[in-house]
C-alpha cells in the first residue's frame, strides 16, 4: 500500500472488514439490499513460518486495530502503521479469533457500499453508482465528501484497464482471483472514496478464499476520489492517479499468487511496478532514501510495519530486470506462488532459484550491494537517486599508508569503506591492495572493488575468498588515474530458521547475523 501514517489509520479500518454482510445497490440509487448470510470464512491451517496467527497473536492484532480505528493508538513522529498488509494478517488470523472476535472483525465491513452497517464510518452514508468497463466495475458517490465526478470517473476507469493491459496482458502476470459476483458481477471492483482527507492513496484487501485453495484470495481496491493535489503535496492528480492505480492492482495480482507471501517482497515488487507502468512520474523515488540504495546495511528482506524500507528496496528489483528482462520478476513470483504448478517458496528461496542462471544470488546480490555505491553509472536514472552510505573512508599517502577496519554485517546486508590516493602517490610503481578476512565460506560472504578512474570506465574486481573468507586484490593506484577505490563487503547469506515471529523472510530468525568482517587497505611501491 502507498499511504503516510494517516493513510494507513484509513487503510487498516478497511482492511480488518474481511466478509461484507451488506451492499448498497449498485447504480439504481434504492436502499441497501442485504446478501444472503455468511459466516466468516475459516482459513485452514498452514505450516510454521506461513504467516499464520496465534491466538494471542490474532487477539492483538484485533486489539491493536480498534486503537488505530478509534484514533486512540500512538506512533512515534514521522511513523504510521502499515494497512494493507495488518489486514492480511488479520483475514490469515481470522481461524484463531473467538467467534466473537470474528464477529467483531466481520462487523468492521469489507467494502464502501456495505455503508450504514460499517460503524466505524468508512462506508459511504449515501447510495452508491457503479460503471463497469472492460475488467473493471468502478463504484462511486454523488455527493458527500467521498463524491466523484463523471469525469473522474472515466479516467480513473481508463486508467485501471490500462493498468490491466500492462501488468496482466504485456507483463504476462495472473489476473486477480474472481469475487464470486460479490461486487455485483465477476469484474474487479474499484470503489472512490475520500482516502485523501486522512493522508491515503488507496489500498486493495484480500477477501475470499479462491474455492479449493488455501493461499489464493479474491480481492478490491478503494482509491481516492479525486486524488486532489492539495491533498497529496502538490502532485498532479492524475499522476497520483497513475502511480497508485499501478501499485495497489499488483497486491491484488499478488493476492492469486500467495496472499501470505512475505511482507518485503509484496510491497517492493508493487512499487517496482509503478516504474513499469509510470516510469516518467519517479513518485517512488521518495522512499530510496530508506532501502538499501541509500542504506546498505539494513538487511534487504526487512519489513518495518512503520517504516519505508520495504518501499524503498524496489532497486533491487529495478536490478534484476534491467539485467535480466523483467520477466525474472514474474519468475520469481511463479516460484514463490501458491497455486497449481507454482513453486510454493517463500521470497528469498524463490529469488535465489531464479537467479541459479545468473551466476547465483550470491554473486549477483554482491554486484547489486557494490553498484549503490555509484548509482548514477548503475542505473539508467541513476544520477537523481541517493547513493549507499559509505562506512569508513582512508585517504592513503606516502607517509600514511594503510588503514582498517572491523564491521559485523548482517545478512543480506553490506558495508561499503573507500581508499582514495594522496597527490603524493606519484608514479607507475604505486600500488594498492585490499584485504579482507570475513567469516567462512557456508554464510555466504563476499567482497566487491571498483575502482573509479580519473579517465575511462571503472574498474570492477570480485575478490577470491578462501574457504574461511580470506582474501586480497592488488591494484594500480597513483594519483594520476585512480580517484577513489570503493570496496563493499557482503553477507549475502540467505539462511533461516524460520517460522519464528519475524518481519523477515519465512517469518524466520537468519542464521547469520552479524557475522565480522575484517578490511584492510594499504599502499605500496612495487
Amino acid at each position: 500500500m502507498r499511504r503516510s501514517f494517516a493513510a494507513a489509520v484509513v487503510a487498516l479500518s478497511a482492511a480488518l472488514s474481511v466478509v461484507p454482510t451488506a451492499a448498497w445497490s449498485a447504480s439504481d440509487g434504492t436502499a441497501p439490499g442485504a446478501l444472503p448470510a455468511r459466516l466468516p470464512i475459516a482459513l485452514p491451517a498452514t505450516a510454521a513460518g506461513a504467516g499464520t496467527a496465534t491466538t494471542q497473536q490474532a487477539q492483538q492484532a484485533l486489539a491493536h486495530a480498534r486503537q488505530v480505528l478509534t484514533g486512540t493508538t500512538s506512533l512515534a513522529a514521522g511513523s504510521h502503521p502499515e494497512a494493507t498488509l495488518a489486514m492480511r494478517d488479520l483475514f490469515a488470523a481470522l481461524p484463531a479469533l473467538s467467534s466473537s472476535d470474528r464477529r467483531e472483525a466481520d462487523a468492521v465491513l469489507a467494502r464502501p457500499t456495505d455503508g450504514p452497517n460499517d460503524p466505524y464510518g468508512d462506508g459511504y452514508t449515501v447510495p452508491a453508482k457503479r460503471k463497469c468497463k472492460g475488467h473493471f466495475c468502478l463504484h462511486w458517490v454523488t455527493s458527500t465528501s467521498d463524491r466523484a465526478t463523471s469525469t473522474w470517473v472515466d479516467k480513473t476507469l481508463k486508467t485501471m484497464n490500462q493498468v490491466w493491459r500492462k501488468e496482466v496482458g504485456s507483463l504476462g502476470y495472473r489476473a486477480p482471483v474472481r469475487d464470486g459476483k460479490h461486487g455485483g458481477n465477476n469484474l474487479f471492483d474499484v470503489y472512490l472514496k475520500d482516502v485523501g482527507a486522512n493522508g491515503l492513496y488507496g489500498y486493495c484487501a484480500p477477501e475470499y478464499l479462491k474455492p479449493g485453495r488455501t493461499r489464493e484470495a479474491s480481492g478490491y481496491c478503494v482509491l481516492d476520489n479525486d486524488f486532489d493535489s492539495s491533498q497529496f503535496g502538490g502532485a498532479k492528480p492524475v499522476n497520483s492517479l497513475r502511480v497508485t492505480a499501478a501499485h495497489e492492482f499488483f497486491h491484488a495480482i499478488q493476492f492469486g499468487y500467495d496472499y501470505k507471501e512475505d511482507h518485503w517482497m509484496m510491497e517492493a515488487t508493487s512499487t517496482w511496478m509503478e516504474e513499469r507502468f509510470a516510469d516518467g512520474i519517479n513518485d517512488n523515488r521518495q522512499y530510496l532514501p530508506y532501502g538499501q540504495v541509500r542504506l546498505p546495511f539494513d538487511s534487504l528482506d526487512v519489513y518495518a510495519p512503520a517504516g519505508f524500507n520495504q518501499y524503498g528496496n524496489w532497486p533491487f528489483f529495478e536490478y534484476l530486470s534491467s539485467r535480466y528482462g523483467v520477466g525474472i520478476v514474474r519468475q520469481i513470483w511463479n516460484l514463490s506462488g501458491n497455486f497449481p504448478g507454482a513453486g510454493k517458496e517463500y521470497s528469498t528461496q524463490a529469488i535465489s532459484d531464479a537467479l541459479r542462471s545468473h551466476g547465483g544470488f550470491t554473486s549477483v546480490y554482491t554486484r547489486f550491494a557494490a553498484a549503490n555505491v555509484s548509482p548514477a553509472k548503475s542505473y539508467a536514472e541513476g544520477g537523481a537517486w541517493p547513493s549507499a552510505k559509505i562506512n569508513r573512508s582512508w585517504t592513503l599517502a606516502r607517509d600514511h599508508r594503510s588503514g582498517g577496519a572491523t564491521f559485523a554485517i548482517n545478512h543480506m546486508a553490506a558495508r561499503d569503506v573507500v581508499m582514495k590516493p594522496d597527490t603524493t602517490l606519484r608514479g607507475d610503481r604505486w600500488h594498492g591492495r585490499v584485504a579482507v578476512d570475513g567469516p567462512g565460506r557456508a554464510t555466504s560472504p563476499a567482497a566487491y572493488v571498483v575502482i573509479d578512474r580519473t579517465q575511462g570506465s571503472p574498474i570492477r574486481k570480485q575478490v577470491t575468498l578462501s574457504r574461511s573468507g580470506a582474501g586480497s586484490v592488488t591494484f594500480s593506484f597513483r594519483h594520476a588515474t585512480v580517484k577513489r577505490v570503493s570496496i563493499t563487503l557482503v553477507n549475502a547469506s540467505t539462511r533461516f530458521d524460520c517460522g519464528r515471529n519475524t518481519n523477515l523472510s519465512c517469518h524466520g530468525k537468519p542464521k547469520d547475523n552479524g557475522s565480522s568482517f575484517d578490511v584492510r587497505v594499504s599502499a605500496f611501491k612495487r
